[in-house]
């Protein structure tokens, strides 16, 4: 693996056809393979408008199998540009069963596996529950050609359960895709997940829309952002123009910070059983 691996976090505004969206984040991989991107994160259901702003069937009508199209042709681009992909999609399983799901995909264009969004949330405005079942999958962690990451899904990030054992898990590198309007919680936006990195000693890539979306009126506010093991800051995205925001993410900082740091070490999870025994 690479001890400095430069990692990309795609923001764009999402458009009113499938086929529009993906060809976008191409152009972008594109970009980003000639500027030698090892891996890019896209963000949140990327092929589609945030169209969980309202409960209506025809938007059933995008959710793809895994593999499908969509994957099978991301899978020829990782392998062409030799780019590991993280691919935020709306997943049919079948039976009437939808996950909001990201496929890691390796720089060899196999699948190293899915995440499932696992926390749901369903209120004005944010109607998941309508159209997406809880994760299943646990939290994984992906071995790819660069380093290992683990992916959170937007309103995962309130959740730090979650985020610990990504890090038990051995993630090096955490991306959370997101679809955050320019409202409730921006707030949090540069506040937990930057404590998500420091607590658990590894790199952590946020990326949100940009831009207002015909089909939904909802502004979102981009500033997609990269942070270190420490919690500072390497790298941030404008808060209304499409790009990729790149990061040089040196792998060894996650090592030195966490013999600083002995968070791993003191822990007491003998103590913590409440966590899951009180409802």
């Amino acid at each position: 693996m690479l001890k400095t691996v430069r990692a990309g976090l795609l923001q764009t505004e999402a458009k009113g056809t499938k086929q529009e969206n993906i060809d976008k984040v191409i152009s972008f991989v594109e970009k980003g393979a000639s500027e030698g991107v090892n891996i890019i994160s896209f963000q949140e259901l990327f092929f589609a408008p945030y169209f969980a702003f309202e409960q209506e069937m025809k938007w059933f009508d995008w959710a793809e199998p895994i593999p499908g199209p969509t994957i099978t042709l991301m899978q020829k681009i990782a392998k062409k540009h030799d780019m590991v992909l993280v691919v935020p999609i709306f997943e049919e399983v079948g039976r009437g069963i939808f996950y909001n799901t990201a496929v890691v995909i390796d720089a060899d264009g196999e699948i190293s596996g899915c995440y499932r969004k696992n926390h749901i949330p369903h209120l004005k405005g944010f109607w998941e529950k309508f159209y997406f079942k809880p994760g299943n999958l646990g939290y994984p962690v992906f071995d790819t050609k660069f380093c290992k990451i683990g992916v959170y899904i937007c309103y995962d990030r309130h959740f730090p359960e979650g985020a610990r054992i990504l890090g038990l898990n051995g993630a090096d590198i955490v991306f959370n895709p997101s679809a955050t309007t320019d409202g409730l919680s921006k707030y949090l936006w540069e506040l937990e997940q930057p404590a998500h990195a420091v607590a658990n000693g590894y790199y952590l890539g946020a990326v949100n829309r940009v831009g207002k979306e015909e089909a939904t009126g909802e502004s979102y506010y981009g500033t997609s952002y990269f942070v270190d093991p420490k919690g500072q800051f390497v790298s941030k995205g404008s808060f209304d123009k499409e790009e990729l925001i790149i990061a040089d993410l040196n792998l060894d900082m996650i090592r030195e910070t966490r013999k600083l740091w002995q968070f791993y070490r003191d822990r007491r999870p003998e103590t913590y059983d409440k966590i899951t025994n009180l409802q």
